[in-house]
């Protein structure tokens, strides 16, 4: 198991919020899953970092089965919930900072919405390295950039209600992180065309056209390749 040095209970201030948090990440999710060309993942190793409560995993194997998957997450008490969670999905969860208990093991590697939170992007970015597989591939989404046009408000609203520290980066920021540790990295709009519910809380989208251009625009969609010498 890696380091839990950094360690909370749960990413939301308010834990009951967390199955509902789960909930609307999954049309995302999904189309997240669908938008990655590998399309057999029967005999891959498969990794979520930030996993929270492994629903982004167990929506992957239903939708591309895979052989193993571990889920890591700095939450103790997400990390309990995947758990239990898991059913007969081919899966583990760990609480863990790093992946330094994971060298060449990994042939596919996603993160959702998790990179903005981490205080150490160049060692997180040496440690996908390390933790992939040559040729494994790693798929990160984010829309938290310093270029998302709701960032200024967002930086304050989101650090107000979340456990872990929010980051200010640029894509450029995330690209160049990646790229240093060795990964050839590519990029695209993650572009998101169905339908989104009209929030009920404001906060985060004080207008619709808000909530429709974050999820098409401006979250985007790394794409980080070990191809080692």
């Amino acid at each position: 198991m890696g380091s839990t040095a950094l360690s909370y209970d749960t990413w939301h201030a308010d834990a009951a919020r967390e199955p509902a948090m789960e909930e609307g990440h999954r049309p995302l999710w999904r189309h997240f899953i669908e938008t990655i060309p590998e399309t057999d993942l029967s005999t891959r190793e498969v990794l979520d970092f930030g996993c929270n409560r492994g629903g982004f995993l167990r929506l992957l194997h239903a939708l591309k089965p895979f052989r193993r998957g571990l889920g890591v997450d700095i939450a103790q008490a997400s990390i309990a919930a995947a758990r239990s969670l898991a059913g007969v999905v081919p899966v583990a969860y760990e609480a863990a900072s790093d992946l330094t208990a994971w060298p060449d093991s990994f042939d596919i590697a996603f993160s959702y919405e998790v990179i903005y939170l981490l205080p150490d992007l160049a060692a997180h970015a040496a440690g996908m390295h390390a933790a992939l597989r040559r040729g494994g591939v790693y798929y990160a989404v984010t829309g938290c950039h310093t270029e998302n046009p709701l960032w200024p408000a967002w930086r304050d609203f989101i650090g107000g209600r979340t456990n872990a520290p929010v980051q200010d980066r640029s894509p450029d920021d995330y690209a160049a992180a990646f790229v240093a540790a060795g990964l050839e990295v590519s990029v695209r709009r993650f572009g998101y065309d169905g339908f989104v519910p009209v929030p009920k809380d404001r906060g985060y989208y004080p207008k619709l056209t808000d909530a429709l251009d974050y999820s098409a625009v401006s979250k985007l969609l790394f794409r980080c390749v070990r191809r080692d010498p």
